[in-house]
C-alpha cells in the first residue's frame, strides 16, 4: 500500500496519533497503518557508538557529505569517560567526522549528556515532530507526542539519502484512569504491561506496534514519568510509544487536540488499566518484562544500586531518590552509582542540594550520560554479585559479568533497597513518599 495522496488533513478519516505524526511528517497527507512511508525527519540523531561505522561505509560508498547535514545530530553518551586509549581515539575520530560532515548538531563529552533525553529539553524534539534515531530507546521522545524511528543499522541510508523507507504501524490503545498510589511509579507499569504482553495475559499482538496512551491518568503523568513507560515498553518490541502532546516544561502543545489520536480511529486493540491498583514491581534477571511484585522478591540481599540511564535520569527520578535517601545512608556492603540524564539535571540537583545527599549517603557520581546501562563501560558487576537498577535491560552481562544478578525497579525501589541492603518495598518509605507524591 501507499499514502493516500487523494485526501489532505481537512478531509482526513480519523486517524491514530501515530498516522497523525506521520501525515504530518510527509506533507500532510493522509497516512494509515500498513502504508509504505518516507517521513522527512526533523531531527536524525545518531549516538557515540555508530558514528564511526556510519562514516566508513559510506565513504566506501563514496560519499564524502551526507544529505541535510543540517538535521544531523552527533551526540557523545555513552562513552563519557575514556577508560582506555582505544576509546579516546573513537572520541577524537567522532569529533573529526562532526567537522568533516558539517553537522547540525555536535554534543561532546560534558555539554549535553543523554541524547534521548536533552533534546527534549533543549527543543530540538517537540510535540509533533517526527525525528530519526539509530537507537531503539528514542522511544524517550513519544513523552511529549513526538514519532521517533529508530533507524538502527539503517541509519547509513538515512545519512545517504535523508530519509527512510517504512510501513506505518498499526497501533494500540491504552486508556489510563486514575493515579499511581504512593510508592509505585510508571516504571512499575512498564514492566507489569510488558510482562502482562509477552506471556499472552493481554491477549493481544504487541511486536512492532504503537502504544498510544491517553485518559486521565496519562494526562496527569509528568514527562519524567512518560519517559520511564516509553522506555520500558521499548525493550519487548514497541515500534514506540506515544503521550498526548506535552512540552518539557509540562505546558500543554498549541495543536495539542488536533495531535491526539482520535476515539474513532481504527486501533488494532485497546486496553483500559487502572493505576490505582498496582503494586511496586520488578523485573527479574534475564529481561524487563520478567516482571513480579516486588513482595515475592523483598529480603534478598544485594551488592549494587545503580540509579540511572534513559528510562529513569530525569530530575523528578533523582529527587524522588534523594528524598529517601536524606538523612540516610547506604547499607554496609552496598555500593551506588547515580548517573543524572542531563547536564541541566545535574547542575539543578547541585543547585537544590540533592548532590550533596547523594554523596552522604554513600553514593558515587558519575557524569551525565548512559552510565552503566551502557553495555557495563562503568559501575560494573562482578561474578555472582546481585544488582537493582532503573537501567533500560537487564540482560546477563549487561552491566558486568554474566553470572551476576540484575534486578530493575523503579527510582523509588533501587533507593529503598540501598538502604537496607537487600530488596526492599519502597511502601516502607509511605509518609515520605505522599510528601513528595
Amino acid at each position: 500500500m501507499t499514502a493516500d495522496t487523494n485526501h489532505d488533513r481537512a478531509g482526513a478519516p480519523p486517524l491514530t496519533m501515530a498516522e497523525k505524526l506521520i501525515s504530518r511528517a510527509v506533507g500532510d497527507r493522509v497516512c494509515r497503518a500498513g502504508d509504505q512511508v518516507q517521513p522527512d525527519p526533523r531531527w536524525v540523531i545518531v549516538h557515540d557508538g555508530y558514528v564511526q561505522t556510519a562514516h566508513k561505509e559510506l565513504s566506501a560508498l563514496g560519499y564524502r557529505r551526507i544529505t541535510h547535514p543540517e538535521r544531523v545530530a552527533l551526540v557523545t553518551d555513552h562513552d563519557v569517560i575514556y577508560v582506555s586509549p582505544r576509546v579516546a581515539e573513537k572520541a577524537r575520530a567522532n569529533r573529526a567526522i562532526a567537522q568533516a560532515w558539517q553537522v547540525g548538531h555536535f554534543s561532546d563529552v560534558g555539554q549535553n549528556g543523554h541524547g534521548h533525553l536533552f533534546p527534549m529539553e533543549n527543543g530540538m524534539v517537540v510535540p509533533g515532530a517526527f525525528v530519526i534515531a539509530y537507537d531503539m530507546h528514542c522511544s524517550t521522545f513519544g513523552a511529549l507526542g513526538a514519532y521517533a524511528l529508530a533507524s538502527g543499522n539503517e541509519t547509513t541510508v538515512v545519512l545517504a539519502t535523508g530519509r527512510l523507507l517504512f510501513e506505518v504501524p498499526q497501533s494500540v490503545r491504552v486508556n489510563l484512569r486514575g493515579q499511581f498510589q504512593p510508592g509505585s511509579h510508571a516504571r512499575d507499569l512498564g514492566f507489569r504491561l510488558g510482562h502482562s504482553l509477552t506471556s499472552d495475559q493481554a491477549g493481544i499482538e504487541y511486536d512492532s506496534r504503537v502504544f498510544e496512551f491517553c485518559g486521565d491518568g496519562a494526562e496527569q503523568m509528568t514527562v519524567a514519568s512518560r519517559v520511564g513507560l516509553c522506555n520500558t515498553l521499548t525493550e519487548i518490541g514497541a515500534a514506540h510509544v506515544l503521550f498526548p502532546p506535552m512540552h518539557f516544561d509540562g505546558r500543554a502543545a498549541p495543536d495539542c487536540q488536533a495531535l491526539r489520536g482520535d476515539e474513532a480511529a481504527h486501533y488494532e486493540a485497546r486496553l483500559d488499566l487502572q493505576l490505582s491498583e498496582l503494586v511496586p514491581q520488578v523485573a527479574l534477571p534475564g529481561s524487563p518484562d520478567r516482571a513480579a511484585p516486588i513482595d515475592e522478591v523483598v529480603g534478598r540481599p544485594i551488592d549494587h544500586a545503580y540509579l540511572g540511564s534513559c528510562g529513569s535520569s530525569m530530575y523528578e527520578d533523582m529527587a524522588s531518590a534523594a528524598l529517601l535517601l536524606r538523612h540516610r545512608t547506604l547499607a554496609p556492603g552496598v555500593r551506588m552509582v547515580v548517573v543524572p540524564g542531563t547536564t541541566r539535571i545535574a547542575r539543578q540537583l547541585a543547585d537544590e542540594g540533592l548532590m550533596q545527599i547523594f554523596m552522604d549517603a554513600g553514593a558515587t557520581l558519575l557524569p551525565p550520560g548512559c552510565g552503566p546501562c551502557a553495555g557495563g563501560r562503568s559501575g560494573l558487576l562482578a561474578a555472582g554479585e546481585v544488582s537493582i537498577s532503573t537501567a533500560a535491560t537487564n540482560t546477563a552481562g549487561r552491566m558486568g559479568d554474566p553470572s551476576a544478578q540484575a534486578y530493575l525497579g523503579s527510582p523509588l525501589t533501587v533507593a529503598a533497597s540501598a538502604i537496607e541492603g537487600a530488596l526492599c518495598d519502597p511502601r516502607q518509605y509511605a509518609s515520605e513518599l505522599a510528601r513528595f507524591h
